[in-house]
């Protein structure tokens, strides 16, 4: 049996139909309740996880597969087991921040986040040297108030910032679901793991 962590909530809901459309029965996962591990079929088992999660599980061989957004990869540094991009959950990386900006000034940078590695290889691809500040909750507000010059986040729509007046200065990666795998699981099981890839691969939009 093959075993996927799959990240719960938005990445969750746009991976069903793609198992749907590739002929996997979901209704374990329609259905789940407060259920954490979900059999889908007699050979291939789903467990619902956090995507920051995701690679713990992997790493420690609890899964074979697991189901997560590439921002997640970057920030942590394990963009080595990806495997495939299921093209959902699209967005991007911009950095924003309110008018007059100016990404050349004199004076050192303070930037807000909530992906600080992704944040400092952008910037140190520049040659800039910027303090950054690790923001949880709504980054927006960091420029607005004068915490921060400007902030690195994700967007889908530009809506929020739009909103909330602020303008896109640059725009970094884009961020994607991926299927990413344990590298021993793949040894182990390639013939299993790669025919679910090729399966997924057919109905990818």
């Amino acid at each position: 049996m093959l075993r996927i962590a799959l990240t719960k909530g938005r990445v969750e809901e746009q991976f069903i139909p793609l198992l749907e459309r590739a002929g996997i029965d979901c209704t374990a996962l329609h259905n789940k309740k407060r259920k954490l591990i979900l059999p889908l079929n007699e050979s291939l088992e789903v467990i619902l996880v956090k995507g920051d999660d995701v690679v713990t599980y992997l790493n420690r061989g609890v899964v074979d597969m697991g189901v997560v957004g590439s921002d997640v990869l970057h920030e942590q540094g394990h963009r080595q087991y990806e495997l495939l991009d299921l093209n959902t959950g699209v967005c991007q990386f911009i950095l924003a921040s309110t008018e007059g900006f100016d990404l050349q000034k004199s004076k050192r940078l303070v930037i807000g986040t909530k992906y600080p590695r992704i944040t400092q290889d952008y910037f140190g691809q520049k040659g800039l040297d910027v303090e950054i500040i690790e923001i949880k909750g709504s980054v927006e507000l960091a420029p607005l108030v004068g915490l921060t010059d400007a902030i690195v986040d994700i967007t889908e729509t530009g809506t929020t910032l739009r909103e909330n007046h602020l303008l896109i200065y640059d725009r970094l990666e884009r961020v994607s679901t991926r299927l990413v795998v344990n590298p021993l699981a793949l040894k182990q099981k390639k013939k299993d793991i790669l025919q679910f890839t090729n399966l997924l691969k057919k109905y990818i939009k």
